[in-house]
């Protein structure tokens, strides 16, 4: 059994549109009850669950599209038919007549790149949601508690060290340290609150960034001080299916567990005290999901570098459209984030081809005007 999986009586549903129920529309438990508008729903919008299946449905498609499309983008003229041939292939259910070659950019330079954004894209985005839930901040991102910084640590410093061999596992062991002094921190000023939890985050990120710099200033040079800084903004070059192995691994082991939350999640937005009131191990919960949080941001920044923007903007993006509703809002992250990273990193790498721009750089330049785009549509909803 997953170390994630609900151990406790998950609290009743919640309203979609936030932590408190509308003053004219009385709760009706769930069971149905009609609405203003006269017609029997179960506590959301009318259709809101029909919309959200809507929504899973079409970014699920998208996501097998977009993996399809952009293994043929790039100077090798390929087809979604021959990249399904060489899979088929390599998987025992189709042959391939393509050339040695032509199967090799495929199946080893393209695939294991994109399915590494996809992961990447679909994890940075799962914590960021279950991140701004347990803090109820709106800012929170998988970066707020020192994470990207203290994997920035541990990756500069084995680089610098020349053991880019070590650089998934020195960069997962950052991570989770600095997670460790930023609930310890938190911990040591009494109980652990959200107000406290950031923070703590804010205090152990601006440590170990320091610790970054003066390292890069001390001893990068020449090809090293190239090589930090193309890690340090995010880049997916040379991903293998051992990154494929690591990103996918982590989100199936621990990210569709925290999915499983959702429900529980939800009551955090009333409160600790009303959290506990339903039912829920607040201390337990909060501890269990950051560590969650922590070990999936480990690992996707462990085999892409250091990449924002991704868990803080998709989540709101996808309240914005679905609602509030934790059951809704974890799974269609997960698939928004994977079909963003994907593209990300295409136009990352064919853009100026062929020099390559960092992953880091496109996650705002392109996701930026996209948010606003949806806060612009949404402007009567948000």
């Amino acid at each position: 059994m997953s170390i994630l999986t609900p151990a406790h009586r998950a609290p009743a549903p919640l309203p979609a549109h936030g932590p408190h129920p509308s003053p004219s529309e009385p709760d009706d438990g769930g069971r149905g009850g009609r609405n203003r508008r006269g017609r029997r729903g179960r506590g959301g919008r009318p259709g809101q669950r029909g919309g959200t299946l809507v929504w899973g449905v079409g970014l699920a498609v998208a996501l097998v599209a977009s993996i399809s499309v952009a293994i043929t983008i790039g100077p090798a003229g390929l087809s979604v038919a021959e990249v399904w041939t060489v899979v088929g292939d390599r998987l025992g259910w189709a042959h391939s007549d393509l050339t040695p070659i032509r199967e090799g950019i495929v199946w080893e330079i393209r695939l294991p790149r994109v399915l590494t954004a996809a992961a990447v894209g679909a994890g940075l985005g799962l914590s960021g949601a279950v991140m701004q839930a347990l803090t109820r901040n709106p800012l929170a991102d998988p970066f707020l508690l020192g994470l990207s910084s203290g994997a920035s640590t541990g990756a500069v410093l084995v680089l610098l060290l020349g053991l880019s061999v070590v650089l998934p596992l020195a960069a997962f062991l950052g991570a989770i340290a600095a997670l460790v002094a930023t609930l310890l921190l938190a911990r040591s000023l009494g109980t652990i609150t959200p107000s406290r939890t950031v923070l703590a985050g804010l205090a152990v990120s601006s440590f170990a960034g320091a610790i970054t710099s003066l390292l890069v200033f001390w001893n990068a040079q020449g090809d090293a001080f190239r090589e930090v800084l193309n890690w340090l903004l995010g880049s997916l070059a040379g991903a293998e299916w051992d990154a494929v192995a690591i990103a996918w691994g982590a989100l199936l082991a621990v990210g569709i567990p925290m999915v499983l939350y959702g429900r529980v999640l939800d009551a955090f937005a009333f409160g600790d005290t009303a959290a506990a009131t339903l039912g829920v191990d607040v201390a337990r919960t909060r501890w269990l999901l950051l560590s969650g949080a922590a070990v999936l941001t480990g690992a996707m920044v462990s085999v892409s570098g250091s990449i924002g923007f991704v868990g803080l903007v998709l989540p709101n993006a996808v309240r914005l459209v679905v609602g509030s509703r934790h059951r809704q809002l974890l799974p269609l992250t997960v698939l928004l984030g994977a079909v963003f990273m994907v593209w990300v990193d295409t136009l990352a790498r064919t853009l100026f081809d062929p020099r390559e721009l960092p992953v880091g750089i496109i996650t705002v330049l392109v996701g930026a005007p996209v948010f606003v785009l949806v806060l612009v549509r949404n402007r009567a909803r948000a």
